[in-house]
């Protein structure tokens, strides 16, 4: 146990170190980049993916992966769309958003957890299902226009400070996340079930109670993440959400989680997903092309992959 979380630890740091050698550099770049509006925008921008990251931090620290969160955001804010354009109360929008966001990561713990099928195989084809609905539902038509206590949810900000409401959404979900991690039995038992599953199994664990449970809270930070997006856009897309989990991974990865499980926390994800935020504010202010971005994250994904290969090893 003492060895997994000085693991942690040491990811942590080396992602906190990577920040804060970014910050400088861009700062001496772009000094814009270190003023207050930039640094709001930043954390702005990272708050969806942040999100989304909290759920796939679960799931992977179960060996597992999600590969639906994108598309199960886009549905579940098609179908709170589609509710508020029908005169529905916020609210009763909101709750439909986190069943169907629930009830997706449910179905995907199924099918890994009693199906056996590989997480790659059942998250990609509930990928697939749940954009088809969304698709299908929708007409392939965007919906916008949203009342004004529901799009407070993205523009909002805090007692006048200047802070966005959804920023402070973000840390609350993930406190509970830290919370669920660091002191209680599905903390425990996740992290059991990704060092050795079947070591996990025969100490009494429910593994299957538990994997499934990861991808029901994918499933639901997916959907809160699609209740902020299209607050903040005031707009419900069907496409909404592509290749978000991709990005969801890379804020994991990148925040010191191993993807073959046991190791990992959920605030090496946060700064794992600033670090995302904070490489792509800067290379718009360095006016790189946009192609260029992703290949640089790319090369970031693989640097951490490496440095959790050659940890492993040592």
């Amino acid at each position: 146990m003492n060895t997994v979380k000085k693991r942690i630890d040491f990811s942590q740091m080396t992602t906190l170190l990577v920040l804060i050698v970014l910050c400088v550099i861009l700062s001496v770049l772009k000094p814009v980049f270190l003023t207050p509006g930039n640094l709001i925008n930043i954390i702005t921008q990272v708050t969806v993916n942040a999100i989304v990251a909290i759920g796939m931090t679960f799931v992977i620290l179960t060996g597992g992966i999600d590969l639906s969160v994108g598309s199960v955001l886009g549905l579940a804010g098609i179908v709170m769309g589609m509710m508020m354009k029908a005169g529905m109360p916020v609210g009763i929008a909101l709750i439909a958003s986190i069943i169907v966001g629930v009830a997706c990561g449910a179905v995907s713990g199924v099918l890994v957890t009693i199906g056996k099928l590989p997480p790659f195989i059942a998250t990609l084809g509930i990928m697939n299902i749940a954009r088809a609905i969304a698709l299908t539902i929708s007409k392939g038509g965007n919906m916008s226009a949203f009342p004004e206590s529901f799009t407070w949810i993205g523009v909002g900000t805090i007692f006048g400070t200047g802070i966005p409401v959804q920023v402070l959404f973000m840390l609350i979900l993930y406190l509970l996340g830290y919370y669920l991690l660091r002191y209680r039995q599905t903390g425990r038992f996740v992290y059991a079930i990704g060092g050795n599953k079947e070591a996990a199994r025969l100490s009494g664990v429910s593994v299957r109670m538990y994997e499934m449970l990861t991808y029901i809270i994918s499933g639901f930070t997916a959907a809160f993440a699609a209740i902020v997006l299209t607050a903040k856009l005031n707009a419900a897309q069907p496409t909404a959400g592509m290749n978000y989990e991709l990005d969801a991974v890379a804020a994991v990865v990148i925040g010191g989680t191993s993807l073959t499980g046991g190791v990992g926390s959920i605030w090496g994800t946060l700064l794992g997903a600033i670090v995302i935020g904070v490489i792509r504010n800067g290379l718009n202010l360095l006016n790189a092309n946009s192609y260029l971005q992703q290949g640089i994250i790319g090369c970031v994904i693989i640097l951490a992959v490496l440095l959790d290969v050659a940890k492993k090893e040592s």
